[in-house]
């Protein structure tokens, strides 16, 4: 397999099923978890110099950080439900608690703090959900701790892309600080629907020192330490991700492969060679 891809295990007595460190990933911003809990248990930790949100994918939570408690986060049955996920943004060194109050998927999504922003609870009706993009190259996406919200680091949102559809299209990039792009790592943690289908996702740079294409499946995170990433459903399968970005500033601007940038102008052609 792949030292970008890396599938989801057996629940380890925490619940978790997949961890990516920096240490793992070999980069310096990134962190991103999952726990599946069981109704009545329950998942502690405390990120030390680091920020977290707790997305609650699906299922019902009560989440408790530091002195404020959050009851019933989290209303969906899956990730593919017209809803918004429960979400808390928990500031760094700050222990936290998560309770399943029925069987719950949580994404645990880290990266380093610095400026002590109070825990709260990310608002489900101010997480709407936007087509982007038109034809086979839309997707349905839902900002959950977007520039516009308080954070130190953290950029995380999540993208539905129907069956057949491609998104993260044109291929684009963020590995780079400069005028018009920033530097972010990010992750893609994938789930299908049906379960037992899978998906494309290519990292590829402009000096092919990074290219791999992948065939991800249900529960598999994807690593993208730099370099473009073009993902795509084939038919019959819905593909839904969560995305988590951080890096030295935190704003997302990303740059298109000059090579596809064409079919964003409209009606215009590739020039032939």
């Amino acid at each position: 397999m792949s030292r970008l891809r890396l599938a989801s295990a057996a629940p380890d007595k925490n619940g978790v099923v997949l961890d990516v460190t920096p240490q793992s990933a070999g980069w310096n911003h990134v962190g991103f978890r999952v726990v599946h809990l069981a109704p009545q248990r329950a998942y502690s930790g405390l990120e030390a110099g680091r920020e977290a949100c707790i997305v609650v994918l699906s299922g019902t939570a009560k989440i408790v950080a530091g002195e404020h408690v959050f009851e019933k986060v989290g209303t969906r049955i899956n990730v593919f439900e017209d809803a918004a996920p429960g979400a808390v943004y928990v500031p760094q060194d700050t222990p936290f608690r998560i309770d399943a109050l029925t069987p719950v998927e949580i994404a645990l999504c880290t990266a380093p703090g610095a400026q002590g922003y109070a825990p709260r609870r990310l608002d489900d009706k101010g997480l709407p959900r936007v087509v982007r993009g038109e034809g086979a190259n839309s997707r349905l996406v839902r900002d959950i701790l977007p520039e516009t919200s308080l954070a130190n680091a953290l950029l995380v949102v999540e993208v539905i892309t129907p069956a057949g559809n491609w998104s993260s299209y044109p291929p684009h990039k963020h590995d780079t600080a400069r005028d018009g792009e920033t530097a972010l790592e990010e992750t893609y943690y994938h789930r299908l629907s049906p379960p037992q289908g899978f998906a494309f996702q290519r990292i590829y740079t402009d000096d092919r020192s990074i290219d791999e294409t992948l065939s991800v499946e249900d529960g598999d995170v994807v690593m993208v330490p730099r370099g473009y990433h073009p993902v795509a459903a084939p038919y019959g399968y819905d593909l839904y991700y969560l995305n988590v970005m951080a890096g030295p500033e935190r704003r997302w601007k990303f740059y298109n492969d000059p090579a596809h940038e064409w079919m964003l102008r409209s009606q215009a052609k590739p020039e032939r060679k």
